[in-house]
C-alpha cells in the first residue's frame, strides 16, 4: 500500500455531467477533470463504460473551489477557532451573521450540492436498464446512493431545521419543475438514512478496492455518514443517540481494520495523519481526493499569503489565540495543528523558523503543510495560480467515528472513556475517568481544529454558539513580523458577535434560489 501512495496512483475515467442526462468524457486520471470531447443523451446510457463514466462524474466536485477548496470553510470560519485572514466583505458578513446568502463566497453551495444529487438521481434511474456485471452495477448504484445522501447531509446541516427541511428531489420526481420544502428537517434525515443504508448494502469495503479505485465511496464511509446524520438528528430526537453508537460500531467492526494511527510516538503520530503518504491510511474514511494538477486548493488557502515569495499562498483562515490556548499542556496535537512564531518547520526542503507578515493572529495552521515541506515540483501544482497538491483533505476520519460514539454514550448516561482515551493516548495525554460532555467538547475542538468537520456546527448543536461568539477573537501582534523571535502583544482581532440561536442555527438560502424556486427563506434571514 505504501508503494501505491508513493507513486500517487489513483486513476480512473471521469465524466463531467453537463445536464441531467448529458456527459462529457475525460481522461483516465480521477483528479484531472479537464473535459475532452462530448456525448449526448441519445447515445449515452448504453454500455458499461457509460455507467463508469457517469458514476465517476459524481466526484467532480472534489476540484470545486466553492465546496471543499475553501467554500464551505467560510461556514467553519464563523467559529471561535478561526478568523478571516484578509479583508473580505462577503466573508465578514458570514462571520458576523449579517449575510443574505447572496455573497459570492457562499451563494453556490446550495446549487452545487443539488448538482451532485441530480447526477446521482440520473444514475439511479438509468443504470438498472444497462446490461453489464451485477457486481459492478451494484457498486455504481451504491456510489450514487452514497453521494445523494452525502449531499443531502450537508444541505440539511446548513439549511434545514425543525421549521422547514430542504426540498427532496429523487429519481422519482426529478423531472418535475417545482419542489416544496418538507415541514421539517427530519424528513431530510429520513431520506439521508434511506440512501446511506442502501449504499452500505451495495458498496464494498475500502480494503477490497485496488489502487485505481481508492477514493471511491465505500461501506465504512456510508456507516460514518449515518453516524454523522444521527448526530445531527439527535437534536430533535434523543433516541438517535443509540443509532450513532450503532453506526460508529459498524465502522469499527466492518472488517476493514479502521483504526487510529498510533505507534506510541505522539510527536509524529497525529501530524502524520495529514501526510501525503497517509492519504489512505488506517484512519481514512472519506476525503477530498487531490493531486497536484486537480483537486483541492485548501492547503494553499491556509498557507502564508504569497507563500513567503516562494509559492502562491492565499493567507486565509488563521487560528485564534483562543484555539491555541485550548490545548492542554503536553498535547502533541498543538504543534501539529498550529505554527507560532519561532516554531521550526521544513519549507521546501529547508528547516526554517516561522514568522509571518500576513497572519492576523500570529499563527498559521500547520496541519496541511506537508506538501510544502518537499521541493516545489514534487507535490505542488506547477501552476501557482491554481495551487493544488497531492494531499487529500479529510472529511471523515476514524477519530471522528470514535468521538461521535463517545458523545452518544455520554448523552445516554453511559461511559465514553474508552473512545476518548484512545484519542488522548495518541496525543500523548493521560487518560481520564468519568468523561463528561465538556471533556468530549474539548477533545472535538482540539482534534478537528481547522478541518471541515465543522466547529461552528458543533457549537450550534450543543447550544454553545451564543456565549462563545459574544467574546472577541484575539491574537498576537508581533513587533517585527519577519523576525521569528519578535516580542508580541495580545490584540483583539475580531470583536464579539451577536448570535441569535433562533435564527443563526441555519444559514440563509441564496436569494436567487428563493426567487427561481418560490420556496420560503429560512425564518429571520
Amino acid at each position: 500500500m505504501k508503494t501505491i501512495y508513493k507513486k500517487s496512483i489513483l486513476r480512473w475515467t471521469v465524466a463531467v455531467l453537463v445536464t441531467s442526462f448529458g456527459f462529457q468524457s475525460c481522461n483516465k486520471d480521477f483528479t484531472n477533470l479537464t473535459p475532452q470531447g462530448s456525448v449526448t443523451n441519445e447515445n449515452f446510457w448504453k454500455t458499461e463504460s457509460d455507467a463508469i463514466a457517469a458514476v465517476n462524474g459524481l466526484y467532480q466536485h472534489f476540484n470545486n473551489d466553492d465546496l471543499f477548496g475553501r467554500g464551505l470553510f467560510w461556514y467553519v470560519n464563523a467559529s471561535d477557532d478561526v478568523v478571516t485572514g484578509r479583508t473580505d466583505a462577503g466573508s465578514a458578513a458570514v462571520r458576523n451573521f449579517t449575510a443574505t446568502g447572496a455573497e459570492g463566497r457562499v451563494n453556490s453551495f446550495y446549487k452545487r450540492f443539488y448538482e451532485i444529487i441530480q447526477r446521482s438521481n440520473s444514475i439511479i434511474a438509468k443504470i438498472p436498464e444497462i446490461t453489464f456485471s451485477e457486481e459492478l452495477k451494484n457498486r455504481i448504484l451504491g456510489e450514487a446512493y452514497f453521494m445523494r445522501g452525502y449531499a443531502y447531509f450537508y444541505l440539511a446541516q446548513y439549511y434545514g431545521d425543525q421549521r422547514a427541511g430542504i426540498p427532496i428531489v429523487t429519481e422519482k420526481n426529478m423531472v418535475e419543475k417545482s419542489f416544496v420544502r418538507p415541514k421539517n428537517v427530519i424528513e431530510n434525515f429520513e431520506q439521508i438514512e434511506s440512501d446511506l443504508l442502501k449504499s452500505a448494502a451495495l458498496l464494498p469495503l475500502l480494503t477490497s478496492y485496488g489502487a485505481d479505485d481508492l477514493g471511491r465511496a465505500n461501506k465504512d464511509a456510508a456507516y460514518a455518514y449515518l453516524a454523522k446524520t444521527n448526530l445531527q438528528w439527535a437534536r430533535y430526537d434523543q433516541t438517535k443517540w443509540q443509532e450513532v453508537v450503532k453506526y460508529a460500531d459498524m465502522v469499527t467492526n466492518s472488517g476493514s481494520n479502521r483504526k487510529l494511527i498510533d505507534t506510541n510516538n505522539p510527536k509524529v503520530d497525529f501530524a502524520s495523519v495529514f501526510y501525503i503518504s497517509n492519504n489512505f491510511s488506517s484512519e481514512y474514511i472519506f476525503s477530498v481526493v487531490s493531486n497536484k494538477v486537480e483537486g483541492s486548493i485548501f492547503p494553499a488557502v491556509v498557507f502564508e499569503n504569497t507563500g513567503f515569495g516562494l509559492y502562491n499562498g492565499w493567507g486565509y483562515f488563521h487560528p485564534t489565540l483562543e484555539l491555541y490556548n485550548a490545548f492542554e499542556q503536553g498535547d502533541a496535537r498543538k504543534k501539529a495543528t498550529i505554527l507560532e512564531f519561532a516554531d521550526e518547520y521544513v519549507l521546501f526542503g529547508n528547516v526554517t523558523k516561522y514568522a509571518s507578515s500576513n497572519s492576523q493572529t500570529g499563527f498559521q495552521f500547520n496541519k496541511y503543510m506537508n506538501p510544502f515541506s518537499f521541493p516545489k515540483e514534487q507535490h505542488l501544482n506547477p501552476n501557482g495560480n491554481y495551487p493544488t497538491s497531492d494531499l487529500n483533505i479529510p472529511l471523515v476520519r476514524y477519530a471522528d467515528v470514535l468521538l461521535m460514539k463517545a458523545e452518544a454514550l455520554i448523552m445516554q448516561g453511559k461511559n465514553g472513556d474508552h473512545e476518548i482515551n484512545l484519542i488522548r493516548d495518541r496525543a500523548g495525554l493521560n487518560p481520564i475517568k468519568g468523561a463528561t460532555l465538556n471533556n468530549l467538547k474539548q477533545e472535538r475542538r482540539v482534534e478537528f481544529a481547522g478541518e471541515f468537520t465543522d466547529r461552528h456546527s458543533d457549537l450550534v448543536r450543543w447550544g454553545d454558539a451564543k456565549e462563545a461568539y459574544s467574546k472577541p477573537a484575539t491574537g498576537r501582534q508581533h513587533l517585527v513580523k519577519n523576525d521569528p523571535n519578535s516580542k508580541f502583544t495580545i490584540i483583539e482581532v475580531w470583536p464579539g458577535r451577536q448570535f441569535n440561536p433562533a435564527i443563526h442555527h441555519v444559514w440563509p438560502i441564496p436569494p436567487q434560489v428563493i426567487s427561481n424556486s418560490g420556496i420560503a427563506q429560512n425564518e429571520g434571514w
